[in-house]
């Protein structure tokens, strides 16, 4: 049920490798997804030295007929491919699939991801109907490890997607959720070993 549009979205080099498109899922299924994650969805609380959170892999549950395709080999494809082409480069079988929650009062500080010899590239996309500036939760994206030098700070838009290549200038955070429940949905892949750097 991904939709055609996700390759119709802007790729940016700065400060680091990202891409943003406004469409991810077909509309009706994007919907479906967030309402079991609303209302079914076996959530655990994460707690870490920069952030807390409330989480799952979607491979330790079992999903509804109406979301099953998620963890299909020919769906997750589609995601792996739009990476490998937006990003130029050749990535492994395996991947990660979790779902994030973030309640008020959460919040997640500065840090870019990096970790060597784990996943390096990313995919998260947002699943928030109407979710309105003044409940905070913004994605922002730094021009370097300054929590002041702010690249870009963008509103958590319901089937919006964000994808970028971590590394140690992938420098990211989620401003304070003021109210509401913020839910993203996240893939990580990892490039085959003779394409690292």
């Amino acid at each position: 049920m991904i939709s055609k549009q996700i390759s119709d979205g802007t790729y940016t080099e700065t400060p680091f490798p990202y891409y943003i498109c406004h469409t991810s899922f077909d509309p009706e299924f994007s919907y479906t997804l967030l309402n079991w994650l609303q209302t079914e969805a076996p959530w655990s609380l994460t707690v870490a030295d920069f952030y807390e959170q409330y989480e799952f892999s979607f491979f330790d549950v079992d999903l509804p007929a109406s979301l099953s395709c998620i963890k299909l080999q020919n769906y997750s494809d589609t995601i792996k491919h739009l990476v490998a082409s937006k990003f130029n480069t050749r990535l492994a079988e395996n991947f990660d699939l979790t779902a994030h929650k973030l309640t008020a009062g959460q919040t997640i500080r500065l840090h870019n991801d990096y970790i060597e010899g784990q996943e390096t590239h990313r995919v998260i996309i947002q699943l928030n109907n109407g979710w309105e500036m003044n409940q905070g939760g913004l994605l922002m994206l730094f021009n370097s490890k300054d929590p002041a030098d702010i690249h870009r700070a963008l509103l958590p838009v319901h089937n919006s997607c964000l994808a970028f290549e971590i590394s140690q200038k992938s420098n990211h955070a989620v401003s304070t959720i003021l109210s509401g429940e913020r839910y993203t949905m996240v893939y990580s892949f990892y490039r085959l070993p003779e394409e690292k750097q």
